[in-house]
């Protein structure tokens, strides 16, 4: 057909070659970008599950970042902690040279008190300023606020980590199930004073000792020599009354301390003569057991509903939301009964997943070391040891000074343990699954988004030839009308 007001084949043409130029344009797009998705139109639904890993990939990379600059601040805080424990052992080296007093002075214990009170006042500079961007980390600070906290039922509560979840604060609740108990021993003797001479072995948890007893000695006697080595045995003996009679003496041996760590063991010592009234019993009365070794129970308490590790009069829980650790009052752990009290804040709150929720954080406190601070109530606390203090070396009580340190040494290197069970088990185990997440996800982003270039290559390759053949097919189209010409000649 000859027709001039319409040329169909130029139109064909003309919309083939709008179709190549679009598609070079595309391939062009894409390798200038990188990326298979440009826009919506390239992929609707591609486009939402790239934009959603994307959030996650920033989310991830982001919680990476947490845990590693929370890992510096565990370090800095761990390397303060060194130096203390290196002034406490320092302190330690002092006060056994000042015990020594058959052979040093008067005034190189005043010296010795010196270099203690100097060592302890760094100890709280260094509890003072030991910071990280700002934030102080040995102070106080970061640990946790309680109240209600009644002193004649927990004279320590330590809390570790704490998970208030959505919650201001978090309510905790000790009931007491079973009581902790001393190791204890009786011995009745019908009278008031030994019938015959006896020898006997005295041990406990501080060590053993041996005493010697003539007849006729008063059980009051008894009590006076084995309390005077009570240091060295960890064994404390009382005048009481009971036995076979009416108002007739007995002696109970107890041990200083609570729990099942803790033991007492009294018995005629063998090979020898005499003392064969000499029996201990597990009760009071005459008729209860013979036996020569007694062992203390710890408490057993439920917290938060949780059962906790008894040991003597402290109970410990390590649950997902909750890591304390309780010191009772012997009027507590001793009777059955229920406290309670409230964490109200406190912490260092640590981000260390990609979405902010509650399960994804981890709350950790780290107690205060300043020298008012560590040691307990039953030992006596760092600070007492300083010149003026009721524990000072000047005033004769290095034996209370030496277990006032040993004890604080004791709670850094717990605090150091924890810091760094934390870094390690917590922090860098969450980088390394964090790290792992990380290159999953990128990887299926980039699968998803990223252009294939030895595809998008060929296809521009494609797209130039389509361009050019239809460049020319529009050419020779446009050309045919011009024919009709020659039917006019």
């Amino acid at each position: 057909m000859a027709r001039i007001n319409t040329n169909i084949p130029s139109l064909i043409a003309q919309h083939n070659l709008q179709r190549s130029n679009e598609d070079l344009q595309v391939r062009l797009e894409r390798l200038s970008t990188g990326l298979r998705i440009n826009r919506g139109a390239d992929g609707p639904a591609d486009l939402i599950i790239s934009e959603r890993l994307r959030a996650e990939i920033e989310g991830v990379g982001q919680a990476i970042n947490n845990a590693e600059r929370a890992s510096n601040v565990i370090a800095t805080a761990e390397a303060a902690l060194a130096e203390v424990a290196n002034l406490l052992t320092s302190i330690k080296a002092l006060v056994v040279q000042s015990a020594n007093t058959g052979a040093i002075s008067n005034e190189e214990i005043a010296a010795n008190q010196l270099q203690i009170d100097d060592a302890i006042a760094s100890i709280t500079r260094i509890a003072d300023t030991t910071s990280f961007a700002g934030l102080k980390l040995l102070d106080g600070s970061m640990d946790y606020i309680t109240s209600g906290v009644s002193s004649t039922a927990v004279s320590d509560a330590k809390i570790f980590q704490a998970s208030f979840g959505t919650a201001a604060t978090l309510p905790v609740t000790v009931e007491v199930l079973a009581s902790a108990q001393t190791a204890q021993l009786f011995l009745s003797t019908g009278s008031a004073s030994l019938t015959s001479s006896v020898t006997i072995e005295v041990a406990g948890n501080n060590g053993v000792e041996t005493l010697q007893f003539v007849s006729a000695t008063a059980l009051s006697a008894v009590s006076f020599a084995i309390n005077r080595i009570s240091d060295s045995t960890g064994v404390v003996a009382t005048l009481t009354s009971g036995g076979a009679g009416a108002g007739t003496s007995a002696l109970a041996f107890t041990s200083a301390t609570f729990g099942t760590d803790a033991f007492v063991s009294v018995s005629k010592l063998p090979g020898t003569t005499g003392g064969d009234f000499f029996q201990v019993h597990d009760d009071l009365s005459a008729t209860g057991n013979v036996v020569n070794r007694d062992i203390g129970d710890d408490v057993l308490a439920l917290v938060n509903g949780s059962l906790a590790l008894g040991d003597g009069t402290t109970v410990k829980l390590n649950s997902s939301s909750l890591n304390i650790e309780l010191q009772l009052t012997q009027a507590f752990a001793q009777a059955t009964g229920t406290e309670q009290f409230t964490i109200t804040g406190g912490g260092a709150t640590y981000q260390l997943g990609p979405i902010v929720e509650s399960k994804q954080q981890i709350s950790f406190g780290i107690q205060s070391v300043a020298a008012s601070r560590l040691g307990n109530a039953d030992v006596g606390f760092l600070s007492s040891i300083v010149s003026g203090g009721s524990n000072s070396l000047v005033n004769g009580q290095a034996s209370t000074a030496s277990n006032i340190i040993d004890e604080a040494i004791t709670e850094v290197s717990t605090i150091r343990g924890r810091l760094g069970a934390f870094e390690r088990n917590t922090l860098q185990a969450n980088i390394r699954s964090l790290q792992i997440a990380f290159e999953n996800v990128v990887a299926s982003e980039s699968s998803i988004r990223d252009a294939d270039f030895a595809i998008e290559t060929s296809k521009l390759t494609r797209a130039q030839l389509l361009v050019n053949v239809g460049t020319s097919v529009l050419a020779t189209a446009n050309s045919t009308a011009s024919n009709v010409l020659a039917l006019l000649q």
